[in-house]
C-alpha cells in the first residue's frame, strides 16, 4: 500500500534465558552526548544599495528607501556554491510600525519580510531552497515603507523533525469519541501525509468537487464550509441554511468538514452591504466597547448570534459528527470586525465563544482551529487544538511556504499541527516534502480559484494549472476521500486516557 492508515505501536519482547539459569548482562550504559548547537555558516553579505531598482526604490548611499507601491523593488543577486537550504537575513528598518513586504527568490515567492522598528533590526526568511549558482532575490510592496541596508545568506537550521511528532489530545476535556478518534487519525498522520482539502458552500454536490473529480478523478478528503447563512441577519433576509446536512452528507460518505464563519453583525449595526457586514468597512460594530461593557446591546446581539450558531453544530453533534472548527479567522488583518480592536479584545472574544459552545451548550464535537494569523493574537495552548493559516501567494505559486510553516509553527508553547486552511494555489507536494512544509492539509477557496465563471463543472487555471491539479491529487503523500479509513471506527489514542 502506498499509504498508511494507521500507525500499529510495536512490542518490545524480553527474553529470559531459558533453561540454564543464567542471568541476563547488562552492559554499562553508553554516555549521553550533548548534541551540537547548529551555527550558520555565512555565505556572503550583499549591500542593498549595489542592487537593481524599479520604481520608487533608489539608494540613499548606505541603504535603499522608495518602497511606496507596487512595482517597487530591490533586487540583489547572490551566489551560493552548493545546493540547499539557505536563510536571507535583511538588515533593514521602517517608517513606523509593522510592515510585510512579499520575497522573491528567482521570481518565485520565497515569504514574506516581516518588520516592525524603526532602527535596523534584522528580519529572515527562513530555509530557502537554492541550488549552486547565482539568484536573484527581490523585495517587493505589501504594507511598503521600509528602508534596507544589506543582505546576508547563511546556512539553514536542519528542522527539528520531532515537531511532526504531536501527542493527540484536544482542549475539550469533555470531547466526545468521535472526536478523538478524528484527532487521533489526524495526529498519526501529522508529518507524513497532506490531507487535500475544498472550499465549497454546496457541499461534496458543489460545483468545486465536480471540477476537482473531473480534472483529478479525485474528490478531496475535507470539505471546507461556511456558517454564515445561518446568522440571524442572512435569516431575517431569507437565507435557507444547508451547511449542517452537507457536513452530516460527507462525514457518511467518509470525509472530514471543516466549518468557518463569516460573522455578519445585526442590522443595527450595518453601515454598507448587510451580506458583506462581516467586513469591518460595512459595520460600526466595535469589539472593544462591547467586551469592556461600554455597548451592552451589542454583547446582547453578540451572544444572539452565538446562540443561533450552536445549534446547526448541536445538530452535528446529535448525528455523531466531529468537525474541525475554524471560527473568527484571519483577525490580526482588521479587514473582519472581529479584529478591528485589536488583539485583546479579539482574544476576549474567543475565549467568550470557546466557554460559550464548550460549558453552555456542551459542544463536545468541536476540534477547535485557531487561525488568527499573528503569534500576538494567540489566545492559549488551552483553548487550541489545531493552528491554521490562510496563505494566497498569488497566481500558480506552488512554493511550500516553509517560512510561514516554521513561523505558524512556533505560536504555541506546546506542538500542535499546522494546516493551511485556505490558499489560492495548490504547493506542489514534492517541494514541501522537501522543504519540510508538512502542512496537514491544504483548503483552496472556493469561486474563481477552482472553477472557471461561466462554464459549468469546468477548471480554472488562473490559479492552480490542471498539471499541478492531477499532480497534488494523485501524490503518493496527498490523501484523497477514498484513501480516508473509516474514521467512525479509528482507533483512540492511549493518550486520551492520560
Amino acid at each position: 500500500m502506498k499509504k498508511r492508515w494507521m500507525l500499529m505501536a510495536g512490542l518490545v519482547a524480553t527474553l529470559a534465558l531459558a533453561g540454564c539459569g543464567q542471568t541476563e548482562k547488562k552492559e554499562p550504559a553508553e554516555p549521553t552526548a550533548t548534541p551540537t548547537p547548529f551555527v550558520a555558516e555565512v555565505i556572503g553579505t550583499y549591500e542593498a544599495e549595489a542592487g537593481t531598482f524599479t520604481g520608487n526604490v533608489v539608494s540613499k548611499g548606505t541603504y535603499v528607501d522608495g518602497f511606496q507601491q507596487a512595482g517597487d523593488t530591490c533586487t540583489i543577486t547572490v551566489s551560493v556554491k552548493e545546493d540547499g537550504f539557505y536563510d536571507l537575513v535583511f538588515r533593514a528598518a521602517t517608517s513606523g510600525g509593522e510592515k510585510l513586504n512579499p520575497v522573491y527568490v528567482d521570481g518565485e515567492g520565497a515569504g514574506d519580510l516581516r518588520l516592525e522598528k524603526t532602527y535596523y533590526t534584522n528580519g529572515v526568511i527562513e530555509r530557502v531552497w537554492m541550488s549552486a549558482g547565482e539568484h536573484k532575490v527581490s523585495v517587493g510592496v505589501s504594507w511598503g515603507w521600509i528602508m534596507i541596508d544589506n543582505l546576508t545568506v547563511q546556512t539553514a537550521e536542519p528542522i527539528d523533525k520531532s515537531i511532526y511528532e504531536v501527542e493527540a489530545k484536544l482542549c475539550n476535556p469533555n470531547a466526545t469519541e468521535e472526536a478523538k478518534r478524528l484527532m487521533s487519525y489526524l495526529c498519526d498522520i501529522y508529518g507524513e501525509y497532506f490531507l487535500s482539502g475544498q472550499n465549497c458552500d454546496m457541499g461534496s454536490v458543489g460545483l468545486e468537487f465536480q471540477v476537482i473529480k473531473r480534472t483529478t478523478g479525485k474528490t478531496p478528503a475535507i470539505l471546507g464550509i461556511d456558517l454564515m447563512e445561518y446568522n440571524p441577519i442572512n435569516v431575517a433576509h431569507g437565507s435557507n441554511p444547508t451547511m449542517a446536512q452537507s457536513v452530516i452528507n460527507h462525514w457518511n460518505d467518509g470525509g472530514i468538514s471543516e466549518i468557518h464563519w463569516h460573522w455578519n453583525v445585526n442590522e443595527k449595526y450595518v453601515t454598507g452591504d448587510w451580506y458583506g457586514s462581516f467586513y469591518t468597512k460595512n459595520t460600526n460594530f466595535n469589539l472593544k466597547k462591547v467586551m469592556n461593557g461600554s455597548d451592552p446591546e451589542g454583547y446582547e446581539m453578540m451572544m444572539a448570534d452565538i446562540d443561533a450558531i450552536a445549534q446547526p453544530l448541536l445538530e452535528l453533534q446529535k448525528a455523531g459528527v466531529p468537525v474541525l472548527f475554524r471560527p473568527l479567522h484571519e483577525a490580526s488583518g482588521g479587514w473582519f470586525w472581529w479584529g478591528a480592536s485589536g488583539p485583546e479584545a479579539y482574544k476576549q472574544l474567543y475565549l467568550l465563544l470557546y466557554d460559550t459552545l464548550t460549558n453552555k451548550y456542551g459542544l463536545n464535537n468541536l476540534i477547535w482551529v485557531w487561525n488568527g494569523q499573528s503569534a500576538d493574537w494567540y489566545p492559549g495552548d488551552e483553548y487550541v487544538d489545531i493552528v491554521g493559516e490562510d496563505i494566497y501567494p498569488g497566481e500558480k505559486v506552488y512554493t511550500s511556504q516553509i517560512g510561514k510553516y516554521l513561523e505558524v509553527a512556533s505560536y504555541s508553547n506546546e506542538r500542535k499541527m499546522v494546516y493551511l486552511t485556505e490558499c489560492g494555489c495548490i504547493f506542489d507536494p514534492d517541494l514541501a516534502v522537501r522543504d519540510g512544509a508538512m502542512w496537514g492539509m491544504w483548503a483552496v477557496w472556493s469561486g474563481e480559484f477552482v472553477k472557471k465563471n461561466g462554464a459549468f463543472a469546468v477548471l480554472s487555471e488562473q490559479y492552480t494549472e490542471e498539471h499541478m491539479m492531477v499532480k497534488a491529487y494523485n501524490h503518493e503523500k496527498v490523501l484523497t476521500l477514498d484513501e480516508l479509513p473509516d474514521l467512525k471506527k479509528y482507533p483512540i489514542s492511549e493518550s486520551f486516557g492520560k
